[in-house]
């Protein structure tokens, strides 16, 4: 129901904004089985937490007798250990060598990128370039500028006539929140509004089409056609194109910039630009200094996330659940992978783990009168709520009421203490959402795709990570305004939530329904509206396809809200949508593969 999967389900009528959303996708679901045996008395048909009320015999020792039946899951242990620890302090040290070559190769790419005319193909090839191999964070400011440069002078452009460059142009304008017209892309066009086929022989304009049409937002025909036109062209064309445009091409189609975290981009990136003939090797070497440097950055805070991990002893008392603290980090690096973000990466790294604890505790441990208690005493959120709780669930009562407590301390010493009660309110959203679904299974209720959706939105967690997120970031000025928007119903939180929700979905739906859990969204799509699974799965698609609108439309729309803070509301969507199939129930194969080459494996210089 969370990070461990993200799903949604399809044809639900959803308005985002001036969006017309539809949801669909899988099996048939006839009956869910309820394997609670102590399900029963405590019910409650609403979610109001205020009348759940705490009694005597509800915390009777009996709940937790080891007879009682449960809906268990054998998840195989963490492949990692305490692999982690053994990078200490001395092993991770950064030389003042590795620190003097750093910053002299940093200054030398400014001044590149400081030097290189404003809106010439140089100035926008190296700012692409830069931001492709993870390097942006360094020169933020200067971009900034000179995207602005560009796009004031966009009018008086040269080479108009060139598709990778109106397009990179397109794209680059547009990622910086500038609304630049797609009625650029006209003169590339027929008559009848199709792409010029003489364009399907500039394969890098192509490329860059491609790219440029991932930030369409709602009525703009012309990047739908892009996007149908690049696609075709560039799939067919793969296996006749030489190695290193090959590499590109496959990269692209995997991973389209706008819809990717690129920081878990960057290492191939790397490769692929240093196996192109017109590379800057000075750029390739900052940039694989760079990488290296901020490895050893994450390979320390990992060490010490290891010990935390330890002292909680997740292995004895949460043997039902998944161990997953190095998937669980490597995700927060994609969140916040700058050096100076380090106390959000590891307070995100913290709470991602907790959520896949919380998430199997409601789906694959706890009953359901066990899981009253729990939600009700999370509603107090308070330490002292816990003699309330039933025992075999104060452990992980336990870990939540810390890592709230953690931050707190954290943000006292800076006078900013009143920031948790944000992180408290989503967490008590969440943990609602989580309890509604057990309310579903213990009632075998079949949801509709709208009151699922509702639901669905809060349990995958994505305003709860955008919240603490921003609560723990230390580089920014955080106002009130700003934690205001974030725990509102902001359309961009809306759209953000229904893409996680709809890919957690379908990454997660054929484990799910392996055992008794509430339907996904394509089950309740497919019952409502009487259609196959194929039917729900391409309605499903264009719900993803009209959410990314959404975002998209939110981004060009001059807002009060900085763009660190957007930022903060798509990145955990962007997040979701790189993960495969059942990446966070069995972490062995490819996960581990992308594990080693982000935090592990050093690049050769």
């Amino acid at each position: 129901t969370t990070i461990k999967t993200m799903v949604v389900s399809p044809n639900y009528s959803c308005n985002l904004g001036n969006v017309e959303s539809k949801f669909l996708f899988n099996t048939s679901y006839s009956k869910l089985k309820v394997p609670h045996t102590i399900y029963s008395s405590y019910y409650t048909p609403l979610l109001n937490m205020s009348k759940l009320k705490i009694s005597g015999e509800m915390v009777d020792s009996s709940i937790t007798s080891t007879t009682t039946k449960r809906p268990l899951v054998n998840y195989h242990s963490t492949i990692w250990g305490d692999f982690f620890l053994s990078y200490t302090p001395q092993l991770t040290e950064i030389s003042s060598k590795e620190k003097h070559e750093h910053e002299e190769l940093k200054e030398k790419v400014r001044q590149m990128l400081v030097e290189s005319p404003n809106n010439s193909t140089q100035k926008l090839v190296l700012i692409d370039t830069i931001q492709r191999l993870g390097v942006e964070y360094h020169f933020k400011n200067d971009i900034e500028t000179s995207i602005q440069n560009i796009f004031e002078e966009s009018q008086q452009s040269k080479n108009d006539d060139d598709l990778y460059i109106v397009a990179l142009r397109f794209r680059l304008v547009r990622q910086q929140r500038h609304y630049m017209s797609s009625d650029v892309f006209k003169k590339f066009t027929n008559h009848d509004g199709t792409f010029k086929e003489t364009l399907t022989k500039d394969v890098q304009g192509l490329l860059s089409l491609y790219e440029a049409a991932h930030l369409r937002a709602h009525g703009e025909e012309i990047l739908e056609e892009a996007l149908t036109f690049t696609v075709t062209h560039l799939e067919s064309m793969g296996p006749k194109l030489g190695n290193s445009l090959k590499a590109q091409v496959s990269e692209a189609l995997s991973h389209p910039i706008h819809t990717n975290l690129q920081r878990l981009l960057a290492r191939k990136n790397i490769y692929i630009y240093e196996n192109v003939e017109s590379r800057n090797d000075l750029l390739l070497k900052f940039a694989k200094l760079d990488f290296n440097i901020l490895q050893k950055v994450y390979q320390r805070e990992l060490s010490e996330l290891t010990r935390w991990w330890k002292n909680i002893d997740v292995a004895n008392k949460f043997s039902y659940a998944r161990d997953r603290l190095v998937e669980s980090y490597f995700g927060a690096v994609g969140l916040h992978f700058e050096p100076q973000q380090s106390r959000a990466r590891i307070m995100i790294g913290k709470l991602i783990a907790i959520i896949n604890i919380v998430d199997d505790t409601f789906d694959a441990y706890a009953t359901f009168d066990e899981l009253v208690l729990f939600t009700n005493a999370i509603e107090r959120c308070d330490i002292s709520a816990m003699e309330s709780v039933p025992p075999n669930l104060r452990h992980i009562y336990k870990v939540l009421m810390e890592f709230l407590n953690e931050i707190e301390d954290e943000l006292k010493k800076e006078g900013k203490a009143d920031r948790v009660y944000y992180a408290k309110v989503e967490m008590k959203k969440w943990i609602k959402s989580y309890f509604k679904e057990a309310q579903w299974l213990n009632a075998c209720h079949f949801p509709k795709c709208e009151e699922y959706m509702e639901n669905a939105i809060t349990s995958i967690a994505i305003k709860l990570i955008a919240t603490i997120s921003l609560v723990c970031l230390e580089e920014f000025i955080i106002t009130k305004e700003t934690l205001e928007w974030v725990t509102s119903d902001s359309s961009i939180l809306q759209a953000s939530s229904v893409l996680s929700r709809l890919k957690d979905d379908i990454i997660g739906h054929h484990f799910e329904q392996q055992r008794a859990h509430i339907p996904s969204f394509f089950e309740c799509y497919m019952k409502e509206r009487g259609v196959s699974k194929q039917e729900a799965y391409i309605e499903v698609q264009k719900i993803m396809s009209n959410a990314w609108k959404d975002i998209n439309t939110e981004l060009f729309c001059p807002s009060q809200v900085p763009m660190f803070a957007l930022e903060q509301a798509i990145n955990p969507t962007r997040l979701t949508l790189s993960f495969q199939v059942n990446d966070f129930i069995n972490t062995k194969g490819g996960f581990k593969d992308r594990v080693f080459s982000l935090l592990v494996d050093p690049i050769k210089i």
